[in-house]
């Protein structure tokens, strides 16, 4: 494999590590609900699914335990935010808070210690043989490919069905869709459920498919990426996708160039593609480009029917 195949393909890598959880928390803001929990989820997905691997090794069972967990944060997050109408940025990061310190504490006994159980890269006949495409795009792991199917039915979903319109309205203007007779509650509850298992499986990417072990703090940033790119993306799931391949591009060039110039410091590497990411999301979403923002109207505003 060459030095550019190989950049490109560990990027896909990367760059699948936050679209997970860049995805789920698109779904999340398009319902109207922000999400500043992200590293903190990731960070349970991460050692849920090395405690579960190590305890029944099976990689099935460790992603179905990740799930749970999430779909439990999320279903917390949705109770406090939609049921009782807490403030969406406290609960947020009391959710980052929790689930940092939670993560860090079931986690204390296993820390670097190797599980021989990793989701390994799958070469896919025919597809993977074709030259210099193949070995980038088709001899990945089944985390990546389940991921070439979840990106377009995303972009399907929000642009091209009646539930997707609901969707976007459920962003926009919540009291048209109550009015209508459609229950609001329950859609914001389904989708924060949804985006909080995606963001564990975004964690569980990083700990059972980019390495196979457990460390303290090990997604280090990359929900806090993922929430930036969301906003990038102007929500949109396909331009989403290219900021984390962005992304991923610089974070795997960074560890490759340690190899060839060793004298400049590895925390440079290191800081690269956050820097990179902070500009990107400056020059997009900046007020100076004099341009109507697509954020959702009701982004981060609780719904009260007798508001209506």
């Amino acid at each position: 494999m060459s030095l550019i195949t190989a950049l490109l393909a560990g990027a896909i890598m990367y760059a699948v590590s936050v679209l997970y959880a860049g995805i789920g928390e698109t779904f999340t803001e398009r319902a109207g609900i922000m999400n500043l929990g992200i590293e903190g989820i990731m960070l349970m997905g991460a050692v849920t699914g090395c405690l579960t691997a190590l305890k029944t090794q099976s990689l099935a069972l460790s992603m179905l335990a990740v799930m749970l967990v999430g779909a439990v944060f999320g279903l917390v997050f949705a109770f406090l935010t939609v049921t009782l109408q807490s403030d969406q940025t406290v609960c947020g990061m009391a959710i980052l808070v929790f689930g940092s310190a939670l993560s860090g504490y079931l986690g204390k006994n296993i820390a670097s210690t190797p599980i021989n159980l990793k989701f390994q890269a799958v070469k896919i006949p025919l597809l993977g043989d074709i030259p210099f495409i193949g070995e980038i795009f088709f001899n990945q792991n089944i985390l990546v490919y389940i991921m070439y199917i979840i990106l377009p039915l995303s972009v399907f979903y929000i642009y091209k069905t009646r539930w997707g319109l609901k969707l976007r309205a459920l962003g926009e203007n919540p009291a048209v869709l109550d009015a209508a007779g459609e229950n609001v509650f329950a859609m914001r509850y389904a989708y924060i459920i949804f985006g909080t298992v995606m963001m564990a499986i975004s964690g569980a990417f990083v700990s059972l498919a980019h390495t196979n072990v457990w460390q303290d703090e090990m997604t280090a940033g990359k929900g806090w990426i993922a929430f930036a790119l969301v906003a990038f993306a102007a929500w949109n799931p396909a331009k989403l996708a290219l900021g984390a391949l962005l992304f991923g591009f610089i974070s795997n060039l960074g560890s490759n160039l340690q190899i060839y110039l060793p004298q400049i410091p590895s925390e440079i590497y290191a800081m690269m593609p956050y820097l990179v990411t902070i500009i990107v999301f400056i020059v997009s979403t900046g007020s100076f480009r004099n341009k109507r923002t697509d954020q959702p109207a009701m982004l981060a505003k609780p719904y009260n029917r007798e508001d209506r």
